[in-house]
């Protein structure tokens, strides 16, 4: 997923903005779904788009704390949901230098 966004510790980046990547990966019971063939028995990619979505749009001085919250939500919004990864990169980052992204993994599970 792709978003324009404001997120960043520099006053530059919370008032120009940047391109950012998030990625997200969960783990959930998909048996019911694999028979009915009905997205109502299992979790819907457009609705966790949504969530990340949302959450991208609430500014944030780092990554770190844009990833957290993404995956807390996507853990209380989806209780099917049993663990997830969130990547989250910042596309050219204004570094000084020649940077592709830089990134952020936050892992969550139900038991953590």
């Amino acid at each position: 997923m792709q978003f324009y966004a404001f997120h960043g510790c520099f006053a530059e980046e919370q008032a120009i903005g940047t391109y950012f990547r998030v990625d997200v990966a969960f783990e959930t019971d998909t048996s019911r779904a694999q028979q009915s063939d009905d997205i109502a028995d299992t979790v819907s990619y457009l609705e966790v788009y949504q969530t990340v979505k949302r959450e991208m749009a609430i500014p944030s001085h780092l990554l770190e704390h844009v990833g957290d919250r993404i995956g807390e939500a996507i853990l209380e919004e989806y209780p099917a949901v049993e663990n997830v990864r969130v990547k989250v990169s910042k596309l050219n980052p204004p570094l000084g230098g020649q940077l592709e992204s830089v990134s952020v993994v936050i892992t969550k599970d139900r038991t953590r």
